[in-house]
C-alpha cells in the first residue's frame, strides 16, 4: 500500500518545502525592513510578504486535504500532476505579490482553480466508491458498458 501513495507522499513533501520556503522569506523580510515579532504591520514591502506566506499557509490544509482525498479515491496519478501545478501557482503566487498586490490576481485564479479541480476528484471518486461499497453498483462499470453498446 505505501508504495502505491508515493507519489501523493512526494508532492506532499514538496509542498511542506515550500511552505518552509515561504516562512523563510518571512524572516528575511523581518530583518531587511527592520520589523521585529510580534509586529505584522510595517513597510508595504514586508506586509506583502507577509500576506502572501500566511495566505499560502491558510489555504495549505485545505490543498493537503483534497489532494489526498483525489488521490487515494479517484487518481493518484491525476491527482499529483493537480498538485505539482498547485505548488506551482502558489509558488508564483507568493513571488507576485511579494512584488505588487497586483501581481498575486492570475497566480491566484489559477492556483484556485486547480483546488477546485481536486475538490471536483475527491468528491467523484469518494461518490463512486460510496456508490459501490454501500449500493454495490459500479457506475464506472456500467457506464463503460453502456458506452460499449452504443
Amino acid at each position: 500500500m505505501m508504495e502505491e501513495m508515493v507519489v501523493l507522499a512526494a508532492v506532499t513533501v514538496l509542498g511542506i518545502l515550500e511552505q518552509a520556503y515561504f516562512s523563510l522569506q518571512v524572516i528575511y523580510a523581518r530583518r531587511k525592513y527592520s520589523v521585529s515579532p510580534p509586529a505584522t504591520s510595517g513597510s508595504p514591502e514586508f506586509e506583502r510578504v507577509f500576506r502572501a506566506q500566511a495566505n499560502c499557509s491558510e489555504y495549505f490544509p485545505i490543498f493537503i486535504t483534497v489532494l489526498w482525498t483525489s488521490g487515494v479515491f479517484f487518481s493518484q496519478g491525476l491527482s499529483a500532476v493537480c498538485g505539482l501545478l498547485y505548488l506551482y501557482g502558489r509558488f508564483q503566487y507568493f513571488r507576485g505579490y511579494s512584488q505588487s498586490a497586483q501581481g498575486r490576481l492570475a497566480p491566484l485564479y489559477f492556483s484556485a482553480q486547480v483546488l477546485w479541480v481536486l475538490i471536483g476528484f475527491s468528491s467523484l471518486g469518494i461518490f463512486l466508491t460510496l456508490c459501490r461499497v454501500y449500493l454495490n453498483v459500479d457506475l464506472l462499470q456500467e457506464l463503460c458498458s453502456a458506452l460499449s453498446l452504443v
